[in-house]
C-alpha cells in the first residue's frame, strides 16, 4: 500500500513537471503516514555523529527520496517557493526521527529542520517503513540547493545527500506569480519610416513603476543607447515610444520593474537583420591594412575575394578568418575596386566592396595609340612593382600567358607594346607584387572597339559622300533642263512679239487685215512673258546647307 502511494505521488509530480506547472500548497507543513503523528522544528545540531549500531548496518534507512519545488501564495503576484522533500524511512529503536538540511551559495551554516515521532508510536511502528514529507524550507528561483538527510540521533555513515536545482524564472508559473520573476511582457510594432518602436507592457508588477530602454546586447551585458522611458504604475495604457537610428540585430527593448535587483526581459525586433552588420570597413593606406569591427556579437567567417562580374566573388587564398574576437584585420592589402570582403554566417553570405568608388585605388593602367604604336601607360600612387602578362583568354576568367614582364612604377611610366592587343581574345593581365592580398586584373583593351567604330564611321562618310555626289549630278541635270526650257520659252516669246510688231507696221502701211480678227492690238510695253522663276538650291550655297540641316532635324 505504501509503495502504491509513493508511485502515485511520483507520477503526479512527473505530470506537473512535463506541463511546466508547479504544485501550489495552502500552507507549509510536515506530513507522515496515515495514523502516525509527527512534528518538525528548526534544528541546530553540532554534535559529532555516533558509531552505527550493528542492527542498522543491514538496513537501508532512507529510501525513495524525492525533491521538488512547491509554491505557496498569499495573493495575486505574491507567492513564494519552498523545497518539498519526500522520503521513506524505516523506524527502529535507535532512530527517533531525522533531519532535513539545506545549504545554498552564500550561506555559512546549514539550515535544518528536525522531524521527530512520539515515543508512544515507536513501539507500534518499529521495524516498519513510514512516509514523511516536509515543505518548510524556503528557496529562490535558479538556486542550487545541497540537501542532506540524517538520522536522529545522527549515526556516522547513515545519511543521504544530493543537489537540487530550483526552477528558473523562465517557467510560466514563476513569471506570473513570483515577484522576483515578474518582468512584464513586451509587445511592439515597428515604424520603419519614422524609425520608432511603439511598445506596450502587460503583466507587470501592479505596485511598481516600469522602466523601458533600448540597448545593444553584448555577450554579457546590454549597453545603453540613451533611449529610455518610464511607465508609471497608475498609467492605464501601459504604452511608450522609443526611437532608434539603425535597425541592428542586437538592438533590444529591455524592461524591468523599478526596484533593486529586478529581473529584466528583452525582445530584439531586428534580430534577423544581419545585413546591417557589414558596414564600417576601414582602410589605413599608410599601413595597407583593411579592418572591420562588428557592432553586434555574431558568429561569422570573413574572407577577402575578387569580383568576377556575374560569376560572383572568388576567395583570395589564405584570407579566411573566423570571427572569435572583436576585430578582424587584413595586413598587406592592395586597394582595388574589385577587391571585396565576404561575410558568411549560417543565414547566408554578404559581400561588401570598400574600394568600389575608386578613392583608394593605388594604381591604374591604360593603352594609348600614338603614331600607330600602342603604348601602355601605368600610373601609381605608391612605389610598387607590377607583374604584367600578355595572355590569350580561354574561358570566362582563364587567360594563358604569352609574354610576361615586370615594371617598377613610381608615378607614371609608358611602355611600347610589341603585341597587338586588338587581336581577338588578347588581353593584359596585371597584378601588384609585394602585397599579401591583391587582385589579378584582366584588362581587355576597349580602344579596339573605338578603332572599329572609326572604321565604320569612315565607311559611313564615304557612303554619304557618294550619295551627295549623286545628288549633285541630279541637281546639274535639273538645272540644265530648266535652262533649256527657259531658252525655248524666251525664243517663242520673241517670235510672237516680232510677229505682232510686223503686223502692226504692215497695217500702218495700208495693208488690210482680215475682218474676222476681233482681238485688239497690244503694245510692246505691255507684253506678258508668262514665265515663273524657281530657285533650285545648289550644294555650295547657304540655302542648300539650311535645307540639308532641316532634313537632318526631321
Amino acid at each position: 500500500m505504501i509503495y502504491r502511494i509513493v508511485l502515485i505521488l511520483s507520477l503526479y509530480r512527473l505530470s506537473l513537471c512535463q506541463e511546466g506547472r508547479i504544485e501550489k500548497i495552502q500552507k507549509c507543513e510536515t506530513r507522515c503516514s496515515k495514523g502516525l503523528q509527527c512534528k518538525s522544528k528548526l534544528h541546530h545540531y553540532f554534535a559529532q555523529c555516533r558509531s552505527q549500531p550493528t542492527s542498522l548496518r543491514a538496513i537501508v534507512t532512507f529510501q525513495n527520496v524525492s525533491l521538488s519545488t512547491v509554491m505557496k501564495c498569499e495573493g495575486r503576484q505574491n507567492c513564494s517557493l519552498h523545497l518539498q522533500a519526500h522520503t521513506a524511512l524505516q523506524l527502529s529503536e535507535h532512530i527517533h526521527g531525522f533531519s532535513i538540511c539545506i545549504l545554498t551559495a552564500g550561506m555559512i551554516f546549514n539550515q535544518c529542520r528536525l522531524v521527530t515521532f512520539p515515543k508512544s508510536a515507536m513501539q507500534t511502528w518499529e521495524g516498519l517503513q513510514v512516509e514523511v514529507q516536509d515543505d518548510f524550507s524556503r528557496v529562490w528561483p535558479s538556486q542550487d540547493v545541497h540537501v542532506t538527510l540524517k538520522t536522529y540521533p545522527s549515526y556516522c555513515g547513515v545519511t543521504w545527500s544530493s543537489t537540487y536545482h530550483v526552477p528558473e524564472c523562465s517557467s510560466n508559473d514563476l513569471r506570473s506569480n513570483i515577484p522576483e520573476c515578474i518582468t512584464g511582457r513586451l509587445a511592439y510594432t515597428v515604424d520603419s519610416k519614422r524609425k520608432k518602436l511603439e511598445v506596450s507592457v502587460s503583466d507587470m508588477l501592479e505596485n511598481k513603476d516600469y522602466q523601458l530602454r533600448l540597448c545593444q546586447k553584448g555577450q554579457f551585458t546590454c549597453r545603453d543607447t540613451g533611449e529610455n522611458t518610464m511607465i508609471k504604475k497608475d498609467d492605464v495604457s501601459k504604452n511608450a515610444t522609443l526611437h532608434y537610428s539603425t535597425p541592428l540585430p542586437c538592438l533590444c527593448i529591455e524592461g524591468w520593474s523599478a526596484m533593486s535587483d529586478a529581473p529584466r526581459v528583452q525582445v530584439c525586433p531586428f534580430k534577423d537583420r544581419l545585413e546591417e552588420l557589414w558596414s564600417g570597413i576601414t582602410y589605413d593606406p599608410m599601413e595597407a591594412t583593411l579592418s572591420w569591427e562588428p557592432v553586434c556579437p555574431v558568429a561569422a567567417v570573413i574572407s577577402l575575394c575578387q569580383t568576377r562580374g556575374d560569376n560572383g566573388c572568388e576567395d583570395l587564398e589564405g584570407s579566411l578568418q573566423i570571427l572569435n574576437r572583436e576585430k578582424i584585420t587584413f595586413s598587406g592589402v592592395d586597394p582595388h575596386a574589385q577587391l571585396c570582403m565576404k561575410f558568411t554566417t549560417d543565414s547566408g553570405s554578404w559581400i561588401q566592396c570598400p574600394f568600389a568608388d575608386g578613392n583608394f585605388q593605388a594604381w591604374d593602367l591604360s593603352v594609348e595609340q600614338r603614331e600607330g604604336q600602342q603604348q601602355l601607360v601605368v600610373t601609381s600612387r605608391v612605389k610598387s612593382p607590377l607583374s604584367l602578362y600578355v595572355c590569350v583568354t580561354t574561358g570566362t576568367s582563364n587567360c594563358s600567358p604569352v609574354h610576361s614582364f615586370h615594371v617598377h612604377v613610381e608615378k607614371s611610366v609608358s611602355l611600347n607594346l610589341t603585341v597587338n592587343l586588338c587581336q581577338p581574345n588578347t588581353c593584359l593581365q596585371v597584378k601588384r607584387l609585394h602585397v599579401k592580398y591583391g587582385t589579378t586584373i584582366l584588362h581587355c583593351h576597349p580602344e579596339c572597339l573605338v578603332q572599329d567604330d572609326a572604321r565604320g564611321h569612315a565607311t559611313s562618310m564615304a557612303e554619304s559622300h557618294m550619295a551627295l555626289q549623286g545628288y549633285w549630278e541630279l541637281t546639274l541635270v535639273v538645272i540644265s533642263a530648266a535652262a533649256l526650257i527657259s531658252v525655248v520659252t524666251v525664243a517663242a516669246s520673241l517670235s510672237h512679239i516680232l510677229t505682232v510688231y510686223w503686223r502692226i507696221r504692215k497695217g500702218q502701211d495700208g495693208v488690210c487685215l482680215s475682218k474676222q480678227h476681233t482681238e485688239p492690238p497690244h503694245t510692246a510695253g505691255h507684253v506678258s512673258l508668262g514665265l515663273q522663276y524657281h530657285e533650285i538650291p545648289v550644294p555650295d550655297t547657304p540655302q542648300f546647307k539650311n535645307s540639308e540641316k532641316a532634313n537632318l532635324l526631321k
